[in-house]
């Protein structure tokens, strides 16, 4: 099934170029309004294994961008981030999580992971997150692993979009990055610093979702040195850090437009 749910956006569809340097800081103001743009129309996929409609979800009329904080039960573990890099800010739509969960809820009553990339255009130094794809994939109870990944890439080349993320549900388990959630986070980091992992975790009273990133250096480090395949410790960072940590630049825009590519 393929699915296409838009919601109202700042800026008029278009792409920047990204240029080898990026600009914004990683710490921004918490609340902004913005303004709605008009043009996007729904359309029949025909060139994927099976040709499905598509539909739009109308938008709020008032829409604010809220940055996404740290859980108050989590400040111990999931700290503001060290990093000194320099990153470009990334707008999620408010719905993305609770409509990637719907759409996982088949796989989550089974005990199964379910997983989905996530594309985005740049606009004025900031990421805007506009399609969810949910490749076909084989899962079990702790691991989901995409295949046919070629239909992703089409649907990515085809929109220009940046490969900024991937979300993944952890259907009995507590929200946290595995080591194999590491790696696999770690080949979108390489390419896109601003890449983040959304973590959903329908059974943690304490904390359903989490948007985490490596530190950097330390986490990329010991990542690409790490070799080991499967479950694994890793080796402390160098400096001391966290491998990974809660991803401030990342906010929820309530009118973000969003396409849903569902290939299973």
């Amino acid at each position: 099934m393929y699915r296409s749910v838009e919601e109202e956006e700042t800026y008029k569809p278009g792409h920047d170029p990204r240029s080898q340097k990026v600009h914004s800081s990683c710490n921004v103001s918490k609340r902004k309004t913005i303004i709605k743009w008009q043009h996007v129309i729904g359309h029949t996929v025909t060139q994927y294994p099976s040709p499905s409609n598509s539909y739009i979800i109308s938008a709020p009329q008032n829409a604010h961008v809220t940055r996404i904080t740290v859980a108050e039960s989590d400040q111990q573990v999931y700290s503001e981030p060290s990093t000194s890099k320099v990153l470009q800010d990334v707008h999620i739509s408010a719905r993305l999580m609770e409509d990637f969960l719907d759409l996982a809820k088949e796989n989550t009553d089974k005990d199964l992971e379910t997983c989905g990339l996530l594309g985005a255009f740049l606009e004025n130094n900031t990421f805007y997150v506009t399609t969810l794809i949910i490749p076909k994939q084989d899962s079990t109870s702790s691991s989901c692993q995409a295949i046919n990944e070629e239909d992703v890439f089409t649907i990515q080349n085809e929109r220009s979009l940046f490969p900024v993320g991937w979300i993944h549900t952890h259907p009995s388990q507590s929200c946290f990055m595995s080591s194999v959630d590491l790696h696999t986070h770690f080949s979108y980091q390489v390419m896109v610093p601003e890449a983040f992992a959304i973590v959903v975790a329908p059974t943690d009273s304490s904390r359903s979702h989490g948007i985490f990133r490596l530190t950097d250096p330390g986490g990329m480090s010991v990542l690409k040195e790490c070799q080991e395949t499967g479950f694994h410790p890793h080796k402390e960072t160098a400096d001391g850090s966290p491998i990974y940590e809660h991803c401030s630049n990342v906010y929820k825009n309530s009118n973000l437009r969003f396409e849903i590519f569902d290939l299973r």
